[in-house]
């Protein structure tokens, strides 16, 4: 390897790829809605890798492919005055200190400053997104709502890409243990990263800062029988919630005949899943006729901090828990204090490690040196 590093990943699972796992079977779901946004720096480091690998074409969004529940009824356009608030020129950059609220009501009025925190939500996850920064709501808004989509799908999944970079690690020469789980730092040891939860770096670290804001949803996946007219996505503006049939990009995810449909709805913290469940099936109700005879396959679930950092007002990603824990124990993750968008932070957290690990192995920082190679244990905790 580059460094002439030997590197070993415990992996507490017996597959590796955490929440980019994608589930076997006919139905290759993701854990709730997934995709993989090509704006971020990322992107740039798995293809200068030929990581991504073939990606499955995106549905034209205008007209009845992209949906929008407003004011109780579905429509093919936002309100007026939220496209003037996404069409605000990039120099007005929002506040870190006020919530996005408070600051989108004043350039856009209360009802386009509300839509446009439920629609940001499919890249926040979180019950309430007009209470949180107006800075960190604003970037997330731009990227979910930029045409052409940054949003990109994996044919067949995650797992795909998971699977590339693991042949990648085996090739370089990482050894992977699976079904290893590590419940303490080994004595003795060169540099670590830990790759997990902030709950299980808690655990593991006995750290008790290391603790952070992330949101609570709703998953609901389901597979119906194929019928003409139902919508490729759904985004609802009258409260977060986000619907996606991503059988209609990628015909691999399901079995001939039916569709595959995923959704997440952000729900507060003594809400039920029910709660949640509730508002996806009345968005079935009005986008997918006829879904509940339909219906060949259901699964829901809830994900209570698995939805990755959100940022209150008077906070960003620097006051998040540090990388560098000391004595040569690095986080990386996707509650961290790393910049990016889902599951960019987790990506450039683990760059950063995996820099700082390198640099201290060396004696001197090595900010351009990539994950392929580093002296360091990867610690995966449920």
């Amino acid at each position: 390897m580059g460094e002439g590093a030997k590197v070993t990943v415990y992996e507490a699972h017996h597959t590796l790829g955490g929440r980019a796992r994608t589930a076997e079977g006919p139905y290759r779901t993701n854990e709730g809605p997934h995709a993989l946004y090509n704006g971020g720096p990322h992107w740039t480091w798995l293809a200068q890798r030929d990581l991504i690998g073939p990606l499955a074409p995106i549905p034209p969004l205008e007209g009845a492919r992209l949906r929008l529940h407003h004011k109780g009824a579905l429509r093919r356009t936002p309100p007026f005055a939220m496209l003037k608030l996404l069409r605000r020129r990039t120099s007005q950059q929002a506040p870190v200190d006020m919530d996005f609220m408070a600051w989108a009501a004043e350039q856009a009025g209360e009802e386009a400053a509300r839509a446009a925190a439920h629609y940001a939500a499919v890249a926040i996850f979180h019950h309430d997104p007009g209470s949180l920064s107006a800075a960190f709501v604003q970037e997330r808004l731009r990227r979910a709502a930029k045409l052409p989509p940054e949003a990109q799908y994996p044919r067949g999944g995650w797992a795909s890409v998971v699977d590339r970079m693991a042949a990648r690690a085996w090739n370089l020469g990482v050894r992977v243990e699976t079904l290893a789980r590590v419940d303490a730092i080994p004595e003795g040891r060169g540099p670590v990263i830990v790759a997990t939860s902030l709950d299980a770096a808690r655990r593991l670290l006995g750290d008790d800062s290391l603790r952070w804001t992330s949101g609570r949803t709703a998953l609901v996946d389901l597979a119906v029988r194929t019928r003409r007219g139902d919508a490729f996505a759904v985004s609802d503006l009258d409260a977060p919630g986000w619907l996606e049939r991503f059988t209609a990009q990628d015909r691999s995810l399901a079995p001939a005949g039916e569709q595959l449909v995923q959704g997440q709805f952000p729900i507060g913290p003594r809400e039920s899943r029910a709660v949640g469940v509730a508002r996806a099936e009345h968005l079935l109700d009005l986008a997918f006729e006829g879904w509940r005879e339909r219906v060949v396959w259901r699964r829901e679930a809830t994900a209570n901090g698995r939805t990755g950092a959100v940022d209150l007002p008077g906070t960003s990603w620097r006051d998040r828990p540090a990388v560098d824990r000391g004595d040569g124990v690095y986080l990386a993750g996707d509650q961290v204090a790393a910049p990016g968008v889902l599951s960019e932070v987790s990506f450039t957290s683990a760059l950063t490690a995996v820099s700082l690990a390198l640099g201290r192995r060396t004696g001197a920082r090595a900010p351009h040196s990539s994950p392929d190679s580093h002296d360091s244990l990867d610690l995966k905790q449920a």
